[in-house]
């Protein structure tokens, strides 16, 4: 993919990630007299923070979420009813 890359490259294997083995990141020619270790520890901090929702959980408190309103939107009308089937 990275054909005749003339440039500073820090690699990332340690990803924490289920989708990706490893990040190359290429590094802008104004800043390759920087550090190493400040290129890679730049390089894991943008690594990080693209991580992926944890989807799956995200839908599962959404549909729990969504049931409580139901239940409670249907307890509400219940109740409204009640009370004014008393009332008359």
């Amino acid at each position: 993919m990275i054909k005749g890359v003339n440039r500073q490259v820090v690699e990332i294997t340690q990803t924490d990630c289920e989708y990706f083995e490893r990040i190359l990141f290429l590094v802008k020619p104004e800043f390759s007299a920087v550090s190493e270790g400040k290129l890679r520890e730049r390089a894991s901090q943008m690594s990080s923070a693209g991580k992926p929702p944890a989807t799956r959980v995200r839908r599962r408190v959404r549909n729990v979420l969504s049931l409580l309103g139901s239940a409670l939107a249907g307890a509400g009308v219940c109740a409204l009813t009640m009370f004014l089937l008393h009332a008359v």
